[in-house]
């Protein structure tokens, strides 16, 4: 096998990786830890992007990557037990409000 094929095979075994790392990172309940998920996610690819790494390194790198997987993916179900409210940075359902004598009630439409 030629060098070459190596480096694709890798290159694609980290592009898997890190659709992979995103995919599970947007299957949080909470927005908090979906958003930090991604936000790390591409951190950590980026840091290492431009770094000119060896065949062993960067193996290191993706083995890494797959136990942080893995460590979502148990995350995420866990997280799934707790679901909480949606946040106003979600993007709730919209509704109207409307009150009487002044104060205001929240009525939303499914």
């Amino acid at each position: 096998m030629s060098i070459t094929a190596l480096k694709g095979d890798t290159a694609f075994q980290a592009r898997s990786l890190f659709r992979s790392l995103l995919r599970q990172s947007s299957q949080f309940a909470a927005y908090n830890f979906r958003e930090y998920a991604k936000r790390r996610t591409k951190d950590s690819f980026r840091e290492n992007h431009d770094k000119n790494l060896g065949e062993r390194e960067t193996q290191e790198l993706i083995q890494r990557g797959l136990k942080e997987l893995q460590m979502m993916k148990r995350q995420t179900v866990v997280s799934q037990f707790f679901q909480l409210d949606r946040l106003v940075v979600e993007g709730q359902k919209t509704g109207k409000q409307t009150g009487d004598d002044g104060g205001i009630v929240r009525q939303t439409t499914e």
